[in-house]
């Protein structure tokens, strides 16, 4: 079975410093209907504007990803940590017991575009912990390149989740499969671009949600950027 989501469909918000596309039901927007997908429990589409961003602020027992689209993400953690996310790196922060960290968009005149996805971990109060490593575009180029696992396998990052994320770059000729088991749950969401996922046509911002299939096809691809979840059920 495939569910198609529409980019129209999710929750929005503009506070305009900051505005945000809710897969899931987050903050102001709640829909019992989505509520989530297996263990993935957030991914919001944020678009913070120039010299703006999220005040210090807490979180504790989720498995924390970034993905960066546009723009450069300033982070800085009570771990220590303060870096910068540029596109093309992906970010874990395992909150665990409990972290507090900050995000701004520094440029004065660039907005900053990313995905902050959350999935629930396989134990709780655990100590909390970070990760970012860079994946080159050559490596996601016509294919799906694993980028966050429970191993850390393959060069990602390591998630303390029963959950791996793929990213892929796709465009004219280029296809991509992934073998899924059917035990489990996928999810694909379109981050820009248009493309095929088992047939059906996606375009920027709609997902779709799988369960039950053995094999994801991915295809026709017109300047797509596609990440694909394989989740506990």
């Amino acid at each position: 079975m495939m569910q198609i989501r529409r980019s129209q469909e999710r929750g929005y918000a503009d506070h305009g410093w900051i505005k945000s596309w809710h897969s899931f039901s987050f903050a102001g927007y709640f829909d019992p209907a989505w509520m989530g997908w297996g263990n993935l429990r957030v991914i919001n589409e944020d678009r913070i504007a120039p010299g703006a961003g999220f005040g210090t602020h807490g979180h504790r027992d989720m498995e924390i990803i970034s993905y960066v689209l546009q723009g450069n993400l300033a982070h800085k953690d009570s771990m220590g940590n303060v870096k910068g996310i540029p596109p093309g790196d992906v970010q874990r922060m395992s909150a665990g017991t409990g972290v507090t960290h900050s995000e701004f968009n520094h440029a004065p005149d660039q907005t900053t575009h990313f995905l902050q996805i959350w999935i629930e971990p396989k134990l709780k109060g655990t100590e909390p912990g970070y990760e970012q490593r860079t994946f080159a575009a050559a490596d996601k180029r016509g294919r799906l390149k694993l980028v966050a696992a429970p191993d850390g396998a393959q060069g990602s990052v390591s998630l303390h989740a029963d959950a791996a994320l793929y990213a892929g770059l796709l465009d004219d000729s280029e296809t991509a499969e992934l073998a899924l088991d059917p035990a489990r749950k996928a999810y694909v969401h379109l981050v820009r671009g248009t493309l095929d996922v088992n047939g059906q046509a996606l375009h920027a911002g709609d997902a779709a949600l799988l369960e039950g299939e053995a094999l994801l096809q991915l295809r026709h691809g017109e300047d797509a950027e596609v990440l694909v979840f394989d989740l506990a059920a």
